[in-house]
């Protein structure tokens, strides 16, 4: 069997069990299926016809073709590739093709990018759209988490846990954290996201510290900088 691609990419070169591989005439799925008898609007419309290029099914997991027993929210999840025409991932396409489907999806996102020296190179991004914690009772919120563009030959994906619960937080934190642990993963993305915020508080003060003339003024400065160095110290985050 020929398994589906995107560009050169495929389930077998991410590094997925061949088992979960669709077949190459199998993988092709029309972008109109995806907006054709759906309300939609304009602009997004728009950049399904001119941002991506194709949407091919590259890998289907499931409990019986990865060894792993099946999870308690998970039972499959898909690994869908979208060939792109723009410079970054188009995040809206990623989050609405995720809401139409149930199950979990990773995206790679490949694109073939210029490079100085008049050739071309093939690179891929990892998508996916996840929940944010809630409250009991309060409306389901999601986000959507972008990896880095990297070379074909560097985008791998590690299938790891006990059932797919476990493989769904791993494949994931790897997408999100650049880490196969998908233990306490939601904690983690929001000490990333904490410490994210506080690294740009640092700059602004630190900046507006160096600007301030009045001695009041530096002073109250100061100690916001300080403390805001403080907290990043504590969570490891600056030396």
């Amino acid at each position: 069997m020929t398994a589906a691609s995107c560009g050169t990419l495929t389930a077998l070169t991410l590094g997925l069990p061949a088992g979960t591989a669709i077949a190459e005439e199998k993988g092709t799925l029309p972008k109109q299926m995806f907006y054709a008898k759906r309300p939609i609007s304009s602009k997004l419309k728009q950049r399904f016809t001119n941002d991506l290029e194709s949407v091919t099914m590259l890998a289907l997991l499931r409990a019986a073709n990865t060894g792993l027993a099946d999870g308690a929210a998970t039972h499959e999840i898909l690994l869908m590739g979208l060939k792109v025409s723009c410079e970054e991932v188009p995040v809206e396409l990623v989050d609405y093709i995720s809401h139409m489907r149930n199950c979990g999806i990773i995206f790679v996102c490949c694109r073939t990018r210029a490079t100085e020296e008049g050739g071309r190179v093939e690179e891929c991004a990892l998508a996916v759209r996840r929940p944010l914690p809630t409250k009991p009772g309060y409306e389901k919120r999601f986000r959507v988490y972008v990896g880095p563009w990297r070379p074909v030959a560097q985008t791998t994906l590690e299938l790891k846990g006990q059932n797919m619960d476990e493989a769904w937080d791993s494949l994931n934190a790897q997408v999100i954290l650049d880490s196969s642990d998908g233990a306490d993963l939601d904690a983690r993305i929001a000490r990333r996201s904490e410490i994210a915020g506080l690294v740009v508080q640092e700059a602004k003060l630190a900046k507006d510290h160096s600007r301030a003339k009045d001695p009041a003024q530096r002073n109250e400065i100061y100690s916001k900088l300080h403390k805001v160095r403080n907290q990043l110290r504590q969570m490891g985050a600056l030396d």
